[in-house]
C-alpha cells in the first residue's frame, strides 16, 4: 500500500504544524450560535475555502475540514441526518482544492467530532451504532479527498475505539485526540497514562494521538508531559486552546496572545510533540507566531512543569489526574467556545 500523505510528511520533518480554531474563525465570518457550521460547506463554500486557505497561508502543514459535527446524531438536531455523506464530501473536497493549490505538501485532515451521545449502560449509544455513524462520515470524507481522518475532542474510550473501527472499515489512516478538561482527565475519566495504554492496545492504532481543546495551553502541556512519560508508541499531537475563554460584551473571547501561543508551540516541540496546532480561539495571527517560533527558536531540553507554568500560566487543578486522587475541586471556568 502506498504511504499516506501524513506518514510521508512525518517521515521527512521533526515537527508539523496543524491549524487553529474552526468555530472561532467561522463566528468571525458571520456564523450564528446554533447554526450548524457544516451547512456552510454547501451554502458558503467561499468562506470555507477562505478558512482553509488562511491556515495554509499562516504556515499550517495540516488543516482540519469543517465537518466536526458532521455525524448523523449531531445533524439530526437540524433535521439533516440524511446529508452526512454530502456535507462531509464537500467539506473535504473544498479542502482538497486548497491543499492541491498550495504548491507544497499540505495534509487535508477530515475532522470527526464526538456523536454527542452517551454509551450504554449510562446512555443509549451502542458500539455498532457508533461505528456505523462514524463509518458513514468517514466514507463522505474519503470521497471528498481527505488524506486522513482526524478524530477529535473525544472523552469516552468506547467512542475512540468505535471511531478507530470505522476508519478501518473505510480503509482510511487516522489520528485521534481526546479532550482533557476535568482536572487532567477527560469528562469520562480517562487520564493521559490511560490514553497511552489504550492506544498501545489497539489493533488499528492511530498514526498519531494526543490532546486537543480542554482548559488552556498550560493544562494541555501537562497532559502532553503525561503522554511522554508513558513512553507512547506513536507520535504525539498537541492542539491547545489560545488561553482561557472569558465572556464579555456578549461573546466568548480567548485571552491567549500570539506570543503565548508561540511559547506553547516551542514548549510542545521541546517536549517531543510531532504535530503542533491550536484549538478554540487560535486565529491565523496565532498560527503565524507559532510557525515563526518553531522555525527560529533552537530546540531546548524537555520542559519541567515549573517552566510550563512560568511561561503559559498556572494549571487549573492541583492534580494531572494520573495520581489516582480523582478530580480536585477547582475554580469554575468558562467552557469551550
Amino acid at each position: 500500500m502506498a504511504q499516506d500523505a501524513l506518514s510521508k510528511l512525518l517521515a521527512s520533518r521533526d515537527w508539523l504544524m496543524a491549524d487553529g480554531a474552526t468555530g472561532t474563525n467561522l463566528f468571525n465570518m458571520g456564523l450564528t450560535a446554533g447554526e450548524p457550521p457544516e451547512f456552510w460547506n454547501v451554502d458558503h463554500p467561499d468562506r470555507i475555502r477562505s478558512l482553509y486557505r488562511s491556515a495554509v497561508e499562516a504556515g499550517s502543514d495540516i488543516f482540519l475540514t469543517n465537518t466536526f459535527g458532521g455525524n448523523a446524531s449531531r445533524l439530526k438536531l437540524h433535521d439533516a441526518q440524511g446529508r452526512v455523506r454530502e456535507l462531509n464530501r464537500i467539506g473535504a473536497s473544498l479542502g482538497r482544492e486548497i491543499a492541491d493549490a498550495a504548491g507544497h505538501p499540505v495534509v487535508v485532515a477530515g475532522s470527526v467530532g464526538p456523536t454527542g451521545d452517551i454509551f450504554e449502560p449510562m446512555g443509549t449509544l451502542t458500539h455498532s451504532a457508533a461505528v456505523e455513524m462514524f463509518h458513514e462520515q468517514a466514507e463522505g470524507l474519503k470521497e471528498g479527498g481527505a488524506d486522513v481522518l482526524w478524530i477529535e475532542t473525544i472523552s469516552a474510550p468506547e467512542e475512540y475505539r468505535a471511531a478507530a473501527e470505522a476508519a478501518k472499515l473505510a480503509g482510511m489512516p487516522w489520528c485521534g485526540t481526546m479532550s482533557f478538561d476535568t482536572a487532567g482527565r477527560t469528562m469520562m475519566g480517562v487520564t493521559s497514562a490511560g490514553m497511552v495504554d489504550m492506544v498501545k492496545a489497539m489493533a488499528n492504532p492511530p498514526l498519531a494521538f494526543g490532546a486537543n481543546c480542554g482548559v488552556g495551553s498550560s493544562d494541555l502541556m501537562r497532559t502532553i508531559m503525561g503522554f511522554v512519560a508513558a513512553n507512547p508508541s506513536v507520535p504525539v499531537i498537541a492542539k491547545g486552546n489560545a488561553g482561557i475563554p472569558k465572556y464579555h460584551d456578549g461573546h466568548i473571547h480567548y485571552d491567549g496572545t500570539p506570543e503565548l501561543m508561540a511559547e506553547y508551540a516551542a514548549l510542545a516541540r521541546d517536549a517531543g510533540v510531532r504535530i503542533i496546532g491550536g484549538c478554540c480561539g487560535t486565529m491565523p495571527e496565532h498560527l503565524r507566531a507559532m510557525r515563526a517560533a518553531l522555525e527560529s527558536r533552537p530546540k531546548a531540553s524537555v520542559p519541567s512543569l515549573e517552566e510550563i507554568q512560568a511561561k503559559l500560566g498556572a494549571f487549573s487543578s492541583v492534580s494531572d489526574g494520573t495520581d489516582g486522587a480523582g478530580p480536585a475541586p477547582r475554580e469554575r471556568r468558562g467552557r469551550r467556545g
